[in-house]
Order: structure tokens, then sequence, then C-alpha cells
């Protein structure tokens, strides 16, 4: 399961603690998400699951459910 490798890569990328990343983390609220910061964890995310986005999954990945549900469908895509 991706959940762990996603919440290290969130927390790294925002300089935010693994165990406060929970399903109510968003862009909403975490200051340091931003335009640019979020290409920076999809590039993270590809890299870290050999996996690539398309444009309408990058918009859609403003959560840490959203990326986590993104993941595991772009794993399934890539294994099928």
């Amino acid at each position: 399961m991706p959940e762990i490798r996603v919440k290290k890569i969130l927390a790294q990328s925002f300089g935010i603690p693994m165990e406060s990343i929970n399903d109510d983390t968003s862009s909403d609220n975490v200051a340091k998400w931003n335009s640019l910061a979020n290409m920076s964890l999809v590039v993270a995310l590809e890299e870290e699951f050999g996996v690539s986005f398309t444009d309408v999954q990058i918009i859609e990945m403003l959560s840490y459910p959203l990326i986590v549900l993104t993941v595991k469908e772009a794993l399934a895509t890539a294994t099928a």
C-alpha cells in the first residue's frame, strides 16, 4: 500500500511532520502547498512510484486521500 510512502513524500515536500498528515490534509490547510510545490510533489511521486500522471490527475491531486487514490490508479494502469 502506497499510503506511507505518499505521507513521507508529502512531509518532505512541505516540511511538515509525517504524523500530522491525515485524510484532512489538503492544499487548503498546508501553508507551503502552492502550485510550484505541487509540481515538485508530483515529480517526487512519479519518481518514487515509477509512474506518470496525466494533466487531469495532477490538477485533481489536492489532498492526501486524492493523491493516494491517484497513485493507486496510476499503479494499476502501469501494471495492466
